[in-house]
């Protein structure tokens, strides 16, 4: 128990520092390619932050544990909006959104869930939706990066540290991220936690522990812009990414419960999400509510599985 706890707070420091080095370093790059701070956080902060979750989904599958992806997939996403997007909203006590992502990004979001739903009503997941989700990705990717470019002569210059530091705050993020569930996962072990409370819950808050940080990291820089990006992205990504490379891997087995009550509930809040960002900006009683519901979420699962 001890190592555990150990383990978990070391690696959760190394998660903090490197998180840093992430952000600062991606959108240096980023804006020297004339990418926009809200467009760096859909794409190369939110996929490297969620690398946890991938990592974590694909060692399930092949141990024979291929619930717990869904567990991971949909508690993280339920996760990134409600705790993630809610800490951020209150830490900054405002996001505003200079972006339009009711445009085409939130749709986009929208159409992942309800597709993931309705791949999932049989509790089958073929290897032909695999490929489709992982077209969807594809195709996500694709259409963030298509967006206009700022002006040549306004962008700040990135040199080869800014590189290697993205790399190594990428994999410090990633290492950090897995200590800190393997902690975590001691803990709740030892303590008699059900495996699937855990995966929806500890597992799901742990790969989005990445999330959290490198999103409250950039509010607290003023980067509200990234910070949301940061949500939508990862949240397209587990929906997509996470669902199909383990997909195409092996078989996934679809818990019954998944379809009563945890995912309808993320879609649910999903377009809360959606509902909330129409105003473009979140302030601080929505993020207050957004964590409210997590507290929420969190306790309706215990008293479902416990």
């Amino acid at each position: 128990m001890v190592v555990d706890i150990l383990m978990f707070v070391v690696s959760l420091t190394v998660l903090l520092f490197a998180s840093d080095w992430f952000v600062d370093s991606a959108e240096k790059i980023g804006l020297s390619l004339g990418i926009s701070p809200f467009i760096i956080g859909v794409t190369i902060v939110a996929f490297g932050t969620s690398l946890p979750e991938l990592a974590t989904s694909i060692v399930a599958v092949r141990e024979g544990m291929s619930e717990v992806v869904i567990g991971n997939v949909v508690g993280s996403n339920i996760t990134n909006i409600l705790l993630v997007l809610g800490a951020t909203a209150v830490v900054a006590r405002e996001i505003k959104m200079d972006f339009n992502v009711m445009e085409i990004d939130m749709p986009l979001l929208f159409g992942s869930a309800f597709m993931m739903y309705f791949a999932l009503m049989d509790q089958h997941f073929s290897k032909f939706e695999a490929l489709l989700f992982l077209g969807g990705i594809i195709a996500f990717v694709l259409n963030s990066m298509s967006g206009e470019k700022a002006d040549i002569l306004d962008r700040p210059k990135s040199n080869y540290k800014d590189y290697l530091k993205l790399i190594l705050g990428a994999v410090l993020v990633y290492f950090g991220a897995e200590y800190t569930i393997m902690g975590v996962e001691g803990v709740s072990t030892k303590m008699g936690i059900n495996p699937d409370l855990i995966a929806l819950t500890i597992i799901a808050l742990g790969t989005s522990l990445p999330e959290l940080v490198v999103s409250m990291t950039a509010a607290r820089k003023g980067k509200t812009g990234l910070a949301v990006g940061n949500v939508l992205g990862s949240n397209m990504f587990n929906t997509f990414g996470v669902m199909a490379i383990p997909g195409l891997i092996g078989n996934l087995r679809i818990p019954a419960d998944a379809m009563v009550f945890s995912i309808p509930f993320m879609i649910a809040v999903t377009i809360l999400f959606g509902m909330i960002s129409f105003s473009k900006r979140i302030s601080f009683w929505e993020g207050t509510m957004l964590i409210a519901f997590y507290v929420f979420f969190i306790g309706t699962l215990m008293e479902r599985t416990l």
